[in-house]
């Protein structure tokens, strides 16, 4: 099968999975190519950012070593959910009893609130530009004044959409028109209730890591290195793309997450 077609049909998948809104993982996507999951292999769940579709992952998927374990997290849909909903249908997605979370922006959040509930089947935690916030916190609670306040009063009036000039210019940077008009397009609002509930982390990961995005304007270097102090990784590694590395560098995003699972590596 030649590498466009498998991709698109990769493509595909993760787009026609997303609209139905269900848990999955994308043993599904492997069954296309006839590999299996390898169990040598160490199982991801992914988590996505704020409003972002599963398909973002398709490239970054790709990258992986062939048969590795991977569920995305699904999400519910409602404006008043808050984090427990999020946590409920992330873990339904895992794809292993036991496994990696990888939280993208917001999705680390969630993923940390994971990690709480259900700390006897986590086996590392990395974040991607994640949002770390201090125990007890909330996503808003970890934004620097006076962000925090501006946030807190936008997302109140207008909803957690932000407009579609920010998608492109901010949390869209580097990546071409194709993937930018695909991203407004099909942005997708969470409830208010995820950016204002609290986790506790009284159960961090033991193995935790985070990638940061050197080029990204929707979340500053400054921004992040708080978030790495807030979190203490044994591992961080430090990718040149904007906010979205598993579409502007998906190989390089699959070959971080593989030095902190050591999946791919031999011994």
């Amino acid at each position: 099968m030649e590498a466009e077609t498998f991709a698109y049909l990769v493509q595909r998948f993760v787009t026609d999975w997303s609209r139905d809104q269900t848990a999955h993982t994308i043993r599904g996507v492997q069954a296309v190519d006839t590999t299996k999951p390898n169990d040598h292999l160490e199982p991801l769940l992914l988590l996505s950012g704020s409003g972002l579709q599963p398909w973002i992952w398709a490239a970054f998927i790709n990258e992986l070593p062939p048969g590795t374990p991977v569920g995305i997290g699904a999400r519910p849909s409602g404006p008043d959910l808050i984090l427990a909903a999020y946590v409920e249908h992330a873990l339904a997605s895992a794809p292993a009893e036991k496994f990696t979370v990888v939280g993208h922006s917001l999705g680390a959040v969630v993923g940390l609130a994971v990690a709480s509930t259900a700390a006897d089947r986590i086996n590392g935690f990395v974040a991607v530009a994640g949002v770390v916030p201090s125990p007890p916190g909330s996503f808003l609670s970890a934004m620097p004044l006076p962000n925090r306040w501006m946030l807190s009063l936008g997302i109140r009036i207008a909803g957690t959409r932000p407009p579609d000039k920010m998608i492109r210019q901010s949390l869209g940077a580097g990546l071409s028109e194709p993937l930018l008009d695909r991203l407004v397009d099909e942005f997708q609002s969470d409830s208010a209730e995820l950016f204002r509930s609290k986790i506790t982390r009284t159960d961090q990961p033991h193995r935790r890591g985070y990638v940061l995005t050197a080029n990204d304007p929707e979340m500053t270097t400054k921004l992040q290195d708080r978030f790495v102090t807030n979190l203490a990784p044994e591992w961080t590694t430090t990718l040149n793309t904007g906010h979205l590395p598993m579409l502007e560098d998906p190989s390089g995003l699959a070959a971080a997450v593989g030095d902190f699972t050591d999946n791919g590596h031999d011994g």
